[in-house]
């Protein structure tokens, strides 16, 4: 923020007089340079008036910025749960619909892994939807090029089973080691590989993207949890108030 906005939101907000009357714009330099020599004066003396101005400001970006993510879920909100292609698990009949963009090398989307899993474990009543949204690099397009290729050749089930795998595996993603990733996840290894080939499989991953776009996802994990959004990781404990909150927002 310039030295003249910050002065004017002081002024405007804090000193003791007419927010209506004031109008920086409006003086002259002489009146400007006697209303800088007052401010600062009057910050010099109440230090902490700046503080007080500074956290008004941020508590208003703040109400602005989550106004404008429940707008970005109203208007994408077809997309993020009922596009059709996506993985759904979780309970499908749930009362709170949780959608994670993640992306297989990301260590936080590991580390909220098995917390998502145990949040799962432990409501019961929680739809997941699961965004491929491979960021960081081509072992992260090739993971989920493989985690797609088989939710569309071998269904959910497979790729529940599979998405274990890559959340742990460390190694380069070729052939090798995605016939290696198939066979731990007991799964036809030839028939992921010609999948992979079809332009379906980019295509959703071309669609995942598009959609984080209009939805400023810039790192993962990005959660959607019923009418909030949460961009990065979110521990379990604050995932389970936010769930129970949303509950009882929606009754």
């Amino acid at each position: 923020m310039g030295i003249l906005k910050t002065l004017a939101f002081v002024a405007a907000t804090l000193l003791p007089f007419s927010a209506q009357a004031f109008d920086i714009k409006a003086m002259n330099d002489e009146e400007r340079s006697m209303f800088r020599a007052e401010v600062r004066a009057y910050l010099l003396e109440n230090p902490q008036v700046l503080v007080e101005a500074m956290n008004v400001l941020e508590n208003q970006q703040q109400v602005a910025e989550a106004q404008a993510d429940v707008q970005m879920l109203a208007d994408n909100a077809s997309a993020l749960f009922e596009d059709g292609i996506s993985y759904v698990g979780g309970n499908p009949d749930g009362d709170i619909v949780m959608v994670e963009f993640l992306d297989y090398r990301c260590g936080y989307c590991r580390k909220a892994h098995s917390e998502v899993a145990e949040l799962l474990k432990i409501d019961g009543n929680i739809k997941l939807i699961v965004k491929e949204y491979p960021i960081l690099g081509d072992d992260s397009t090739t993971s989920s090029q493989m985690a797609i290729a088989t939710l569309q050749a071998l269904g959910p089930k497979a790729y529940a089973a599979l998405h274990e795998e890559l959340m742990v595996f460390n190694g380069p993603m070729n052939e090798k080691s995605i016939r290696l990733l198939a066979h731990r996840a007991g799964l036809d290894g030839e028939i992921i590989l010609e999948q992979m080939k079809s332009p379906k499989v980019d295509a959703h991953i071309a669609q995942m993207h598009d959609l984080g776009n209009k939805m400023q996802v810039t790192g993962t994990p990005t959660f959607v949890v019923g009418n909030t959004l949460l961009r990065g990781y979110v521990p379990l404990a604050s995932m389970a108030q936010i769930v129970v909150a949303e509950r009882a927002a929606a009754q």
